[in-house]
């Protein structure tokens, strides 16, 4: 069978692999010693910043508050009463009815007072804080996971990991891209010929493992700051939307496999064919094209990127022509052949026959006739 190449306008992409991750990501360890009383959030779901994840058992640390506040107390009545002696003190030292050493004592009874209310605001705020630091709150909105201690259990200040919470809008996706990738698509955002937002921002595409297609559009966010000099790369990060469905979970998570695609300007026409129509002669790709005298033509092409499933020819092939897609082992250079109109798109269901006199079905079916790797004598 034969068809003619599709045209369409495609893109020049370029193609990459990378892993999700989440934007921001927090492990979840208590700020006090305690035992646990209670375990509030269901694991796997999506919390709420400032959500209400565990409660400690504070009561050790109310205590504390408590004799916190009533040393505050104590500490402004004595201050108060310092004040007083002070002030009178001033107004006998006015008259000359006090001696200096009377007066200064005075003084440094009310500054050791007001030191001293000083100290007991701190120990109220700092017990006040253990009380507080016993509720543990979600400090990012995302997605917890499973709780590594459970209730009963001591927590150990700043040691015990109780759990892990990722954010999950948007995500990100780090991948390599070579310089001369990097370079070019900068110099294009730069002229404009890439569909970019606002400057310097550079279009992307993910797909996972089960998308036949791109179907993500996201944006470069971040490039970082060196290249590698090993490996000529240069770190970079797309960044992704994944909003929250109607019923169900959102689409991304972090971890996952992605396949990434870099648009590269603007579409330009191309010619498109099937990926079996194309074949290999020592490292050579080729077409068969059938000339108007319905002979079988070898072709030598450049090969493009795929597009819907099919490659680009780059070089090699001229809009209109007839590539026989189907059939490849039965035909050879300079054949002619009755050729079957085809369909590019469609599985290969026949083949162009050869009407060149053969001394059998079984001669048809094997020898010369059969070899697709055969370059043309010049």
């Amino acid at each position: 069978m034969v068809s003619q190449p599709v045209e369409m306008p495609v893109v020049d992409k370029k193609d990459y692999t990378g892993r999700t991750d989440a934007a921001e990501s927090v492990e979840i360890r208590a700020r006090v010693t305690g035992f646990l009383n209670k375990v509030m959030f269901e694991e796997g779901a999506e919390v709420e910043k400032d959500a209400p994840l565990y409660e400690i058992d504070d009561r050790e640390y109310q205590a504390d508050l408590a004799s916190a506040k009533a040393e505050h107390a104590g500490a402004l009545a004595h201050q108060e009463k310092t004040t007083t002696d002070f002030k009178r003190m001033e107004a006998l030292k006015a008259k000359g009815a006090t001696s200096a050493e009377e007066y200064d004592g005075a003084d440094a009874s009310k500054k050791e007072a007001d030191a001293s209310v000083q100290s007991a605001e701190a120990k109220q705020e700092r017990a006040q804080l253990n009380v507080d630091f016993s509720r543990i709150a979600a400090p990012i909105a995302g997605k917890i996971s499973r709780s590594q201690i459970t209730e009963g259990n001591l927590v150990n200040a700043d040691k015990t990991v109780l759990t892990t919470i990722v954010s999950v809008e948007p995500m990100h996706v780090y991948f390599d891209v070579d310089e001369r990738t990097m370079l070019t698509l900068r110099e294009r955002v730069r002229k404009g010929s890439l569909a970019s937002k606002r400057d310097q921002e550079i279009p992307v595409l993910m797909g996972l493992t089960t998308d036949k297609d791109y179907p993500h559009a996201g944006t470069i966010d971040f490039v970082e700051n060196r290249v590698d000099p090993r490996t000529g790369t240069i770190r970079v990060r797309g960044t992704f939307k994944n909003p929250r469905p109607e019923r169900g979970e959102r689409v991304l998570d972090a971890g996952l496999f992605a396949r990434i695609r870099v648009p590269i300007g603007e579409p330009q026409p191309a010619l498109l064919v099937a990926e079996r129509a194309i074949g290999t002669d020592q490292g050579q790709k080729f077409l068969y094209v059938v000339n108007e005298e319905n002979e079988v033509v070898y072709r030598p092409v450049q090969l493009g990127a795929q597009h819907d499933g099919l490659r680009a020819i780059d070089e090699g092939l001229k809009a209109g022509e007839r590539v026989i897609i189907d059939g490849l082992q039965r035909v050879r250079p300079g054949s002619v052949v009755e050729p079957k109109p085809g369909d590019m798109h469609s599985r290969p269901g026949g083949a162009a026959r050869d009407k060149r006199p053969a001394s059998g079905d079984a001669a048809g079916e094997s020898g010369a006739e059969k070899k697709p790797t055969e370059t043309p004598s010049q």
